[in-house]
């Protein structure tokens, strides 16, 4: 007996000593557009995270939109998507991905005051109304991507059909501004931080926001794989813990210099320049990370009713909000 009980506690202090030693388990995270994707600005302020090297380390993977990122979560190259409104049902319907959830929010769009997507002609341009892109050129980051599904679905309100009526290019964000100066586009979405270019500013005009076009968005959420979820919750939770408390620090108005600061640096622009992010003046996000699942449903329909996915889905199924809730507590 005495010598099973022996065994028993070597085993038990091996067992312990193998959790102690654990490596932290890695969270890779999928962003698009610098700055408004704000995880793009996480490490910036990772002395808040409390976690961070000990059951987790984040490490932010950039992507030229969120259509690219589909093939990146099925092949399991991130754990945590960045996933849009009009990239989910892709996913979930056309690529098969039936264990992605929705685990939390990243921002919202076109809700109240706060910043909706501007879809931009120029100025002195041909183009005063919507209908008059038939026959023209616009621009996208990426077919099927939030930015095109609500542009796209504006022109089908004033029955304008792609490839019928008008021709879609694809260009990266930071490119679009010289693309609308020169007349090679007719018009471009201007996302955050570009549209706020004080150049951009002098020579275009919004035709329409993506609040005009389908109303108030859940624009893009972060979801991860139940596989993953199941083998890593302890450790989603604590990014997750760890995530909220800067995103509160970066929401409170005392650090707003600051905030522009680190902004800036990211994208090479002067901090004076920055400072609406965070405001009023930039999307809104949910200071608990929950995301708004009943703007998320009306948006998950609209992108199957225009035919981008197979079908729709009901998006509580494909949700696990859990984990930011437990999250939100441990800082109350």
């Amino acid at each position: 007996m005495r010598a099973k009980i022996a065994l028993l506690s070597v085993v038990l202090m091996v067992l312990g000593l193998g959790c102690a030693n654990a490596e932290p388990v890695q969270i890779r995270v999928a962003w698009v557009a610098p700055v408004a994707n704000w995880i793009s600005m996480w490490l910036a302020k990772k002395d808040l995270a409390r976690h961070f090297g000990q059951s987790y380390v984040f490490v932010p993977v950039h992507f030229a939109g969120t259509p690219p990122m589909v093939t990146a979560v099925a092949n399991n190259e991130v754990e945590i998507g960045d996933l849009a409104y009009s990239t989910l049902p892709i996913a979930i319907k056309n690529a098969g991905l039936d264990d992605i959830r929705i685990i939390a929010d990243d921002f919202q769009d076109g809700v109240g005051d706060y910043w909706t997507v501007r879809y931009t002609v120029l100025n002195d341009g041909p183009i005063k109304k919507v209908e008059d892109l038939r026959g023209k050129i616009v621009a996208t980051n990426a077919e099927g991507s939030a930015v095109d599904v609500a542009m796209k679905a504006m022109l089908h309100k004033h029955g304008l059909e792609n490839k019928r009526d008008y021709t879609v290019i694809e260009a990266p964000f930071p490119a679009m501004k010289a693309m609308l100066t020169e007349h090679k586009v007719d018009l471009i979405p201007g996302i955050l931080p570009f549209a706020l270019d004080p150049q951009m500013q002098k020579i275009g005009t919004t035709l329409f926001t993506a609040k005009d076009a389908i109303g108030k968005s859940e624009f893009v959420s972060f979801q991860a794989r139940q596989p993953f979820i199941d083998a890593h919750r302890a450790a989603l939770v604590d990014w997750l813990e760890d995530t909220m408390r800067i995103l509160h620090w970066f929401m409170d108005p005392n650090n707003n210099g600051q905030v522009a600061q680190i902004a800036g640096n990211l994208v090479k622009a002067p901090p004076e320049r920055m400072r609406w992010v965070f405001s009023k003046m930039d999307a809104y996000r949910d200071p608990n990370m929950l995301p708004d699942l009943a703007a998320l449903q009306s948006n998950v329909d609209m992108t199957a009713e225009l035919g981008y996915a197979k079908a729709s889905f009901d998006v509580k199924q494909y949700s696990d909000l859990s984990m930011v809730e437990e999250a939100a507590k441990r800082l109350k």
